[in-house]
């Protein structure tokens, strides 16, 4: 139950989650390099945002599992003779040492409004005790990346829709995590905004770092995705490469989604 190839970031086997009697995803198996860029396509529906969210446990898989170079995440194996081949849920200290790893930018930016920009960045690793004039130091290198070091007094009612999500960057970059997750980034934005966050994660994505885009940006996806996972009725129907995928691809679902989305 854990991922062998060390060049693996992300390990996602059989992912099954259902709320009642819907069943979101059916099954998922799929693997991100380490150092890649993924974007996951598909309809309203299709299980994207779940299964982003079942990445750092934020939703609990019914069946099947995640790992994180190698490391189940949420769970650990129980093995033996009388136990079979089963997973138990890990204490929630040990989940949060998980998330840690894993940075989450969601479609609505999830700012503290009560905090200003600094402190918004700064307060996590606070929490996981770094120390606070190391933790703004850090938070201020973080903001200027994103081209915001002149608003760190600000608060997030005082910012535009694109400079938020550029906050909440900032902000999944502060734990120095190994993958980073966007959950659909700008579909929240007015169109004039959606071009600032793009160009922040395409930065991102020279970095090095791991990222997993959940996004219907098709331009974005061809530019900067090393793979494309197009997503229908909780299932990967078909993933490859942006040129396989977004210029050739071989499934009818993808090419009909792609037919509208592009017309």
């Amino acid at each position: 139950m854990t991922a062998t190839n060390t060049a693996t970031a992300i390990e996602i086997h059989n992912a099954t989650k259902s709320y009642g009697e819907k069943r979101v995803l059916k099954g998922v198996d799929l693997t991100v390099e380490a150092g890649t860029v993924t974007v996951i396509l598909g309809p309203s529906g299709s299980g994207k945002s779940t299964l982003l969210r079942a990445i750092n446990h934020l939703e609990k898989l019914d069946e099947g599992y995640v790992a994180l170079n190698g490391e189940l995440i949420g769970v650990r194996a129980l093995l033996g003779r009388r136990s079979g081949d089963r997973l138990k849920e890990l204490r929630e200290k040990e989940i949060l040492r998980q998330r840690a790893k894993i940075g989450f930018v969601f479609q609505n930016f999830n700012l503290f409004p009560h905090l200003t920009i600094l402190e918004n960045v700064s307060e996590a690793p606070i929490s996981h005790g770094v120390k606070p004039k190391d933790a703004r130091e850090h938070a201020r290198v973080l903001l200027a990346r994103v081209g915001l070091a002149d608003k760190e007094g600000a608060y997030p009612r005082q910012l535009s829709g694109g400079q938020q999500q550029r906050v909440a960057i900032a902000r999944a970059l502060a734990l120095e995590p190994e993958v980073i997750l966007f959950d659909e980034p700008t579909s929240a934005l007015d169109p004039e905004l959606v071009g600032e966050v793009l160009s922040v994660i395409r930065t991102l994505a020279g970095s090095g770092k791991t990222l997993i885009v959940v996004t219907h940006e098709i331009g974005f996806a061809r530019e900067v995705a090393d793979r494309v996972v197009f997503m229908d009725d909780g299932l990967v129907v078909e993933e490859g490469t942006p040129a396989e995928v977004l210029s050739n691809p071989r499934n009818l679902r993808t090419q009909d989604f792609l037919s509208k989305v592009l017309a």
